[in-house]
Formats: C-alpha cells, sequence, structure tokens
C-alpha cells in the first residue's frame, strides 16, 4: 500500500515542525508540499528532503488550497495522505498502513489522534478522528468556519493506530493564528446555532470557562501537570477571543442602530424646502 500513498501537507510558517514530520515520511516517494509564502527557514528545510516536491499558492481558504494540492501539482497515486505540518505518524501507523490492501472497497479511512505538548502526550484532548487517508476521486472539500470538511463517497473504515498532533510553534504565533480562525467560527455562528456549543460561544463568557473546566477535570488533563494547563488555557484563550468578537459584533451593531435612529430624528427635524419658504 505505501507505494501507492502519496503524502499532502500545506505550510506556512512551519519550521519548528516539518522537519519532524517529513522524517517519518521517508518511506513515500512522493511528498506534495503547498506553501503559502513562509517568510521563515520551512523553504530550506523541505529543500533538504529528497522526496518532497514544494508548490507555492496564495493562500485564499484551507479549501480551495487543499484542491489545488490534490488536483493540480501531478500526483500519480491513487491515494492521498492529508496531513496538517504538526502530524507525527508513529511506526505502528506506517506499519498498518503497509499492510492495506490498495484495492480494497474502500474509500477512506478515519484515523484517530493523540495530543502532544511540546512531546508530552496528554491523556485526551477535543481533537476529533478524522478521515485523512482518501482515494483520490471518492471526495469532496469545501470550507467550515476556521479549517475545512471533507465528504467521503463510499465505505470509511478505521485504522487502530493513531497520529500524534504536536505543534511546536510560539505562543504569539498561535495566538495570531487563532484570532483569524475565530473569526471564521464567528462568521459560521451566523448561519448555525442549533449545537450545544453554539449556544455557549453565542452567551460570553460561558465558553471559555467551560471548556477550561472540563479540559482540566471532565477531559482529565489536569493529572498531565503544566502540558494539561497548558492544553487547557490555550483552549479557553481561543474561545476567550470568540466570545471578544461575539461582544464586539453586538456593541458595534447597537452603536450603528442609534446612529441610524438619531440621523432619522435630527432630519425629521430639519424644515423641508416648503417649511423654508413659508417661513
Amino acid at each position: 500500500m505505501l507505494d501507492h500513498i502519496t503524502p499532502v501537507l500545506l505550510t506556512y510558517n512551519e519550521a519548528p515542525n516539518i522537519a519532524r514530520t517529513l522524517s517519518h515520511l521517508t518511506w513515500a516517494r512522493d511528498v506534495i508540499v503547498v506553501d503559502s509564502g513562509s517568510t521563515d527557514d520551512t523553504a530550506a528545510i523541505l529543500a533538504r528532503f529528497s522526496n518532497v516536491r514544494v508548490f507555492s499558492r496564495p493562500f485564499d481558504t484551507f479549501a480551495n488550497q487543499w484542491r489545488y494540492a490534490v488536483t493540480d501539482t501531478g500526483i500519480a497515486t491513487p491515494w492521498i495522505l492529508r496531513l496538517d505540518a504538526d502530524y507525527q505518524l508513529a511506526d505502528e501507523l506506517v506499519h498498518e498502513l503497509r499492510q492495506l490492501d490498495p484495492d480494497a472497497p474502500v474509500s477512506a479511512y478515519r484515523i484517530a489522534f493523540d495530543y502532544a505538548v511540546f512531546s508530552r502526550r496528554l491523556r485526551s484532548s477535543l481533537y476529533p478522528a478524522n478521515t485523512i487517508l482518501l482515494r483520490r476521486g471518492r471526495f469532496k472539500v469545501w470550507d467550515n468556519g476556521h479549517t475545512e470538511s471533507w465528504a467521503v463517497e463510499g465505505p470509511v473504515k478505521t485504522l487502530r493506530a493513531r497520529v500524534t498532533h504536536d505543534d511546536w510553534k510560539a505562543t504569539d504565533v498561535w495566538m495570531s493564528a487563532q484570532g483569524r480562525y475565530m473569526r471564521r467560527e464567528l462568521e459560521k455562528l451566523a448561519t448555525r446555532k442549533s449545537r450545544l456549543r453554539d449556544w455557549l460561544r453565542l452567551r460570553p463568557p460561558l465558553m471559555p470557562f467551560a471548556v477550561f473546566l472540563y479540559c482540566l477535570f471532565g477531559r482529565g488533563l489536569i493529572l498531565n501537570g503544566r502540558a494539561g494547563l497548558f492544553y487547557a488555557l490555550q483552549r479557553m484563550i481561543a474561545e476567550a477571543a470568540l466570545s471578544l468578537m461575539v461582544l464586539e459584533a453586538r456593541l458595534r451593531t447597537k452603536v450603528e442602530s442609534t446612529r441610524t435612529n438619531e440621523g432619522d430624528a435630527r432630519s425629521k427635524l430639519r424644515p423641508t424646502g416648503s417649511q423654508k419658504r413659508a417661513s
């Protein structure tokens, strides 16, 4: 199966992560990387790996970036392994991939994740399982909030081995990205309010405190010490950013409504042309 898989990654300033990720992909004959104009050492690191082909495309949306990556880069294999630059593939997963039948009547494989904070693996996380091994031509991708969603046409099976998410980027870089992500989440909230999470998010500051306590105690991350606290605070800060945006939108709407009403009131007080002539 490994000869029938092409790993595909998107990058933007991934110097802290990309070498670790690519070091677990030496089995692949061809690795596709679509970069969005990195300004750090990402390009130099990518050049060290002879099995990597790099393409550049200015970023607009994740869905468009992925569609370009899987359709316009000359992928020759029937399967793609879509990866984030901070995904680490364990030897157990590579071994399981090797045993798969590339011609099996399957359209995709779902894979669960472990979450690590600077290589300290957490007991659990909020990171969901996902279909990252897909047969070409059997899926569609579209934008969904701050990320993208994938719909698979046909049977999906689940693998036993797991991928580890381990992002080493600095906190200030992470916070900058969260601002962009939560802006997209706010746009999604405007069209979907049916879930409990959506209800909490639209009632600041419930969600930031709820997710912090849930991570620490509901998911048991307090037992992971500083790494667990780090993750819980990250999730709290991300939700706090969204809460601020929700409040900002409501405050701006109120201000604009007040200005409109005041403008209408002033216009009613102004004398019309006929009133001026009569005076």
